[in-house]
C-alpha cells in the first residue's frame, strides 16, 4: 500500500523506520513544523524530523493539516492510508478522508483509558500495574476510534515515563505492521475492531510544569509514582530554605526509595536528619537518592545533606 506517516515525537520512530523496512511504500512523512529560533543554536530537531532527513524522506509540515492547501497535498499523493502517531494535531473529516482507507494511529495506552497527549506519564503517576499499546481506526474524535488491536505490558517498579514510553515504542512496532496487513485486505465496507465504552474513558491531558511540585502529604507510593512519571518532562522538584535572607532553594528529585524511619513528631514534607535525606510523607519516610539543586549538577541526596547539614524539622516546600 501507499502509505503517508505522520508524527513528530519519538514514539513513532521505530514503527516508522519498521514501515520504511517493509514491503509498503512510504510516500511522505507528515511532522509538525519546525518552532521559531529563539536562540543561535536553534531548537532541537524533532525526533521524526531528523529520522526522516537521514533516509532522503520527503517531508510535509504544514502548520495546520486540516487546512485546505495542506489537505490538498496529501489527496496528491494518492495515498491508500494514514499512519499516525505522536503527531500532535487532531485530524478532521477531511484530512482523513484524503487516503483511501482512513487513518490508523498507535497510542501509548489500553484505550479507552488515558486518551490525550500524555498516555504514558499518566499511568504511572495513577500507580497503574499495567499499560500498553493500542491501534485504532481514526475518527476525529480524539483517541476514540474503534480498536483494532493492543498489547499488554507490566510496569516495571523502578521505571519512568521516559523508560516506559520507549519500550512501549518497540512494543508497538509488530502491532501497526499487522493492522496494516488487516487493513489491505479489508473490503472498506465491514466493521473493523472494537467500539470504545465512552463510559470508560479517562483523560491524560498534557503535563504542566506546576504539576510538578511534590505533595509530601500523599503517601510514599504515589510520590514515588509521582518522581517517575515526570521524566524525562517537567521532572519532579520541591524547594527548602538553606540559607536566611536568601529564596528557597528548587531541587529536582530524581529518585527515592521508601525506608523505615522514625518520623515521630514530624510533619510531611520535613526532613529526618543524620547522614542520608530522608523525609517524612503521609504514610512514612522516603529517603530522596538522587537529586539536582538549580543551577548544579546532580548529586546524590546523602552528598546534598553533607553539603547543607539540613536538621531534623527542615521543611521542604
Amino acid at each position: 500500500m501507499r502509505i503517508i506517516t505522520m508524527g513528530t515525537g519519538p514514539f513513532a520512530v521505530p514503527s516508522f523506520e519498521a514501515i520504511r523496512q517493509s514491503d509498503q511504500t512510504l510516500v511522505s512523512v507528515v511532522t509538525k513544523p519546525e518552532p521559531p529560533v529563539k536562540s543561535r543554536k536553534g531548537p532541537p530537531p524533532a525526533p521524526v524530523r531528523t529520522w526522516a532527513a537521514e533516509h532522503g524522506l520527503p517531508i510535509l509540515d504544514p502548520v495546520n493539516i486540516n487546512e485546505v492547501d495542506a489537505i490538498k497535498q496529501l489527496q496528491s499523493l494518492q495515498a491508500d492510508l494514514l499512519v499516525v502517531c505522536d503527531y500532535g494535531q487532531i485530524l478532521k473529516p477531511d484530512a482523513l478522508a484524503a487516503a483511501k482507507l482512513g487513518g490508523i494511529n498507535l497510542h501509548g495506552s489500553l484505550l479507552p483509558a488515558y486518551r490525550g497527549a500524555a498516555p504514558v506519564q499518566r499511568a504511572l503517576l495513577g500507580g497503574d500495574a499495567e499499560t500498553g499499546v493500542s491501534v485504532i481506526h481514526m475518527t476525529p474524535k480524539l483517541d476514540g476510534g474503534p480498536i483494532l488491536a493492543t498489547r499488554r505490558t507490566a510496569i516495571s517498579d523502578d521505571e519512568t515515563a521516559g523508560q516506559l514510553e520507549q519500550r512501549l515504542s518497540q512494543l508497538g512496532v509488530d502491532l501497526v505492521l499487522e493492522c496494516i496487513d488487516a487493513l489491505s485486505r479489508w473490503d472498506g465496507e465491514s466493521a473493523m475492531g472494537e467500539i470504545q465504552d465512552p463510559a470508560l474513558a479517562t483523560k491524560a491531558p498534557r503535563l504542566s510544569k506546576k504539576e510538578a511540585q511534590i505533595d509530601w502529604r500523599r503517601d510514599r507510593r504515589e510520590i514515588d509514582c509521582h518522581v517517575r512519571g515526570m521524566q524525562p518532562w517537567p521532572v519532579a522538584f520541591t524547594t527548602i530554605q538553606v540559607r536566611e535572607n536568601k529564596p528557597p532553594l528548587r531541587l529536582t528529585v530524581l529518585s527515592v526509595t521508601a525506608v523505615e524511619e522514625d518520623i515521630e513528631g514530624l510533619q510531611p514534607g520535613q526532613i529526618c536528619g543524620g547522614k542520608q535525606l530522608v523525609v517524612a510523607t503521609g504514610d512514612g519516610a522516603l529517603r530522596i537518592d538522587s537529586l539536582c539543586p538549580a543551577g548544579k549538577r546532580e548529586m546524590s541526596g546523602e552528598e546534598f545533606q553533607r553539603g547543607y547539614q539540613l536538621p531534623r524539622g527542615s521543611q521542604f516546600q
